[in-house]
C-alpha cells in the first residue's frame, strides 16, 4: 500500500477554504437565528457516541457507520445524525423539562461511503426536533419552519414534498396482508424512486386487476390538497384513512401559515421506512435534483432510550446548499491595513486595538527601514487587499 502524499486526504472528506467557511457560517447563523425566533433552543452533543446505544438507534444503516474502539475495547461510533443523540439527551438530562421540547442544532455528521467521487463522508446538518407533541399542528410547525429555514439559508426557489408512512402501511396491509417481505420490496422501490422496479414488483405478485390498480395508483397520488380526496377513495384501511386525515390537517395548518404554495402532497415519498412512523417530507431546490432538507415524525425512537414520547423534526443538508445553491451572496469585508515602522510600532498597534474594539477588521504590517514591506515568508512580497491603508512612518513626528 502506497503512502499518501502530504496534500492528500481520505476519500469523502474535504477542506473548507476561507470563502466557503464564510458562506457556511453565514448560513449557520441565519438559520439558527430563524429557529431561535420560533422558540427552538440550541443543543450540542458529542461527536463520538456508544455504538450499542446511539449507533443502533440511528436511522443510518450499520455498514455506513464509522466505528472505532476505545482503550477498553468498547465499540464507539462517529455520530451519523443528530436525532438519535438528541433522543438520548431528552431521555436523560432533559427528562424534567416541560413538554413540548423545541431543540435546534448545527453540527458535522459522518457516514461511511463507497470509494465514489462526489460523495461526502463528513458533512454538516442544521435542524430541529420538536418532542412531546403528536398533533398535526406540530408536524405543520416543523414543515413551516423548514420552509423559513431554507429561505434564511438563501434558497429562494424550492418545493416541499410531503407524504405519510401510515397511508402506505395501511394500503399494503389491505392489499397483500401479512406478506412482509413483499411489502418491504415495494417500499424499497418507492424509497429509491425506482418506479419501474416498483411496477415489476407488483406484476410479480400476480394480483387480481383491482388490487394491482390500487398499488399502481399510488404513483399518481401527487399534487395539491385534492390528493387527500383521491387517497381516501383508494383504500378502506382504517390506518390509511387516519393517516390521510392527519396529512390533510397538516396541509390546512400550512395554509394558515401562508406557505402551502411551497408544499405538494406526494404519497410515493416515504423517507426511511425503518425510521419514520408518520408524516415525512423532503425539500428540493430548483438548482438541485437531490433533497436539501428532509424530516418527519419518528414516534418510536425515543422509547429506545427508556422514554415514550412522540417527536418530529427535520434537518437541512447544509453542504448541498453551500455547494449547489447561490441565493446567499457573500461580500467579504476588506480589513483596514495599518502599516508601521519599527519606531512607531506601539502607536500603530494601539490604534489597531482601538479599531478592533469598534468592530473593524484590522491587519497590521511592519515596514522595513527603507519603506519596503516586511514579509513573514523570506523572499516573498505580501499584498493585502484593504479597504483603507493607515501608515505610521519612520519620519520624526510624522503622522498617518
Amino acid at each position: 500500500m502506497s503512502k499518501p502524499k502530504g496534500f492528500e486526504k481520505p476519500t469523502g472528506f474535504r477542506d473548507y477554504t476561507p470563502h466557503v467557511v464564510t458562506k457556511l457560517r453565514t448560513i449557520e447563523r441565519n438559520v439558527l437565528e430563524c429557529m431561535e425566533r420560533w422558540g427552538y433552543r440550541q443543543i450540542i452533543t458529542p461527536t463520538i457516541e456508544y455504538y450499542d446505544t446511539v449507533g443502533v438507534a440511528s436511522s443510518t444503516s450499520d455498514r455506513k457507520l464509522f466505528k472505532l474502539l476505545n482503550s477498553r475495547g468498547t465499540t464507539l461510533v462517529l455520530r451519523s445524525d443528530l436525532t438519535a443523540p438528541i433522543a438520548r439527551v431528552v431521555s436523560s438530562m432533559l427528562k424534567d423539562e416541560q413538554l413540548p421540547l423545541r431543540l435546534s442544532y448545527h453540527a458535522n455528521v459522518f457516514r461511511s461511503i463507497e470509494e465514489e467521487a462526489g460523495r461526502e463522508a463528513e458533512f454538516f446538518q442544521t435542524g430541529v426536533e420538536l418532542v412531546g407533541d403528536d398533533s398535526p399542528e406540530a408536524d405543520a410547525e416543523v414543515v413551516a419552519l423548514a420552509i423559513a429555514s431554507l429561505q434564511a439559508a438563501g434558497v429562494s426557489s424550492f418545493k416541499i414534498a410531503m407524504g405519510h408512512m401510515g397511508f402506505l402501511n395501511g394500503l399494503l396491509e389491505e392489499v397483500i396482508p401479512g406478506q412482509t417481505a413483499e411489502q418491504e420490496q415495494l417500499k424499497e422501490g418507492l424509497l429509491g424512486r425506482d418506479y419501474v422496479g416498483y411496477r415489476q414488483s407488483i406484476e410479480a405478485l400476480n394480483l387480481e386487476p383491482k388490487l394491482k390498480e390500487q398499488l399502481e395508483a399510488i404513483l399518481r397520488l401527487r399534487g395539491g390538497k385534492e390528493v387527500c380526496t383521491h387517497a381516501a377513495e383508494l383504500s378502506s384501511s382504517v390506518e390509511a384513512a387516519q393517516s390521510i386525515a392527519h396529512l390533510c390537517a397538516v396541509f390546512e395548518v400550512l395554509e394558515a401559515y401562508g406557505v402551502s404554495e411551497h408544499v405538494l402532497i406526494d404519497l410515493t415519498m416515504i423517507g426511511d421506512f425503518s425510521y419514520y412512523t408518520g408524516m415525512t417530507f423532503e425539500g428540493y431546490a430548483a438548482e438541485l435534483g437531490s433533497p436539501v432538507c428532509s424530516g418527519g415524525r419518528y414516534d418510536n425512537l425515543i422509547q429506545q432510550f427508556g422514554r415514550s414520547l412522540p417527536a418530529t423534526g427535520f434537518a437541512l443538508k447544509t453542504n448541498r446548499i453551500i455547494d449547489g445553491v447561490h441565493g446567499i451572496i457573500i461580500e467579504e469585508k476588506k480589513p483596514v491595513l495599518i502599516q508601521y515602522s519599527p519606531k512607531r510600532r506601539a502607536e500603530a498597534l494601539t490604534e489597531a486595538a482601538r479599531l478592533r474594539s469598534m468592530g473593524q477588521n484590522v491587519v497590521t504590517l511592519l515596514l522595513l527601514e527603507d519603506g519596503a514591506e516586511s514579509s513573514a515568508v523570506s523572499g516573498e512580497a505580501t499584498t493585502v487587499q484593504a479597504e483603507q491603508i493607515i501608515t505610521y512612518g519612520s519620519e520624526e513626528g510624522g503622522g498617518r
